[in-house]
């Protein structure tokens, strides 16, 4: 398999887009604080890792996006007292409840578009995504995501194995 035109690895929490609230006033507003801190976090490591590329244009054909989103635990997944620190058996192994993956892919490939990786995000093609705790297999340390993309334009053009 080719390797991918980009892959970066964010650090920092996760953040869904897509709910959003109406104040008082009836202005719309995201209903994560995490949204705003998130984007800023992929759009830098983007720019981060593009800084060093002059050749880089923004890609406009079709693309594979995979997305693992790395998660911290939540407290009452640990024991207490002398327990502290110890993961309870009854926790689960994958995170099913909230944030939403589709919402956090949202997130990301808004800011994917903003770091001048994607064109649009409408030129991802096929998207592979899932969301796994810390530390679990070969999920990040620390809160963050791994992206990688491609273009299936030069996956095609591989000849087969």
């Amino acid at each position: 398999m080719t390797t991918p035109a980009l892959q970066l690895t964010v650090y920092g929490t996760p953040g869904p887009q897509g709910s959003k609230t109406r104040n008082a006033h009836g202005a719309m507003y995201e209903s994560s604080a995490k949204v705003k801190p998130w984007r800023e976090a992929v759009k830098s490591a983007a720019l981060d890792a593009l800084h060093h590329d002059d050749a880089w244009a923004a890609l406009d054909g079709a693309v594979w996006v995979d997305v693992q989103f790395s998660l911290r635990r939540p407290k009452h997944h640990f024991g207490t007292g002398r327990n502290a620190g110890r993961l309870k058996e009854s926790a689960p192994h994958f995170p099913t409840g909230k944030p939403d993956l589709d919402k956090l892919i949202r997130s990301t490939q808004d800011a994917l578009k903003d770091a001048g990786v994607l064109v649009d995000d409408s030129v991802v093609a096929s998207l592979s995504a899932s969301k796994v705790y810390v530390l679990w297999g070969d999920a990040l340390r620390t809160p963050g995501a791994v992206i990688k993309v491609w273009r299936l334009n030069d996956l095609y053009k591989e000849p087969p194995a």
